[in-house]
């Protein structure tokens, strides 16, 4: 299977996900996952889940953008540059105004599924585990924060565990597909005989 395929097939897999599990939570109230989760990281101080929600801010996801973007052009990368700016644009936007409309899932009188913090991170890192190496290095350092985040998220009560489970699903969709679309295809070997 070539990369392109597996990314379309990725892609193709969380957008079904996304679907399926926002289908589930629409207009219905938390699961026992979503309550014992929301219970368990309550426990934990203001001030640490505080810290663990950073990595979504845009304050900072937006200049990790911009340096992901200027490093890839300056390594004339340019369609990792687009991806790397329109992956995240794009999955936001997408969240934003058609998605969370779309499934109306709510909490505390806030639109929530899929999680726009959790669109907005992992848009930015799925666009790094498909540009940085060493990759293992990089989708480690991608889970460890996606982990601090979702504890944050949650205990701090702006999602419940499934929005950002939503949310990981949405921005992986889109930035894999993104990144298949971009890929050129390869030339077919010529036939010898």
């Amino acid at each position: 299977m070539t990369a392109r395929r597996a990314l379309a097939l990725v892609a193709a897999l969380c957008a079904l996900a996304t679907l399926v599990l926002g289908l589930v939570v629409a207009n219905r109230a938390p699961g026992a996952l979503d309550t014992r989760a929301t219970d368990v990281t309550g426990r934990l101080s203001r001030p640490l889940l505080d810290v663990l929600v950073l990595p979504t801010e845009p304050y900072l996801l937006i200049p990790a953008i911009a340096l992901v973007a200027g490093a890839c052009l300056f390594r004339h990368r340019r369609r990792d540059a687009l991806l790397a700016v329109a992956g995240p644009a794009l999955a936001v936007a997408l969240n934003t105004w058609v998605l969370k409309p779309l499934f109306g899932r709510m909490k505390d009188a806030t639109l929530a599924y899929p999680s726009g913090h959790t669109v907005s991170l992992v848009t930015v890192l799925v666009v790094l585990v498909l540009l940085a190496r060493p990759k293992l290095v990089t989708t480690l350092v991608a889970v460890f924060l996606l982990c601090c985040a979702t504890i944050g998220l949650v205990g701090l009560g702006y999602h419940y565990l499934t929005d950002v489970a939503g949310g990981v699903c949405f921005a992986t969709f889109v930035v894999t597909g993104m990144r298949a679309a971009l890929t050129p295809r390869l030339a077919p070997a010529p036939s010898t005989g």
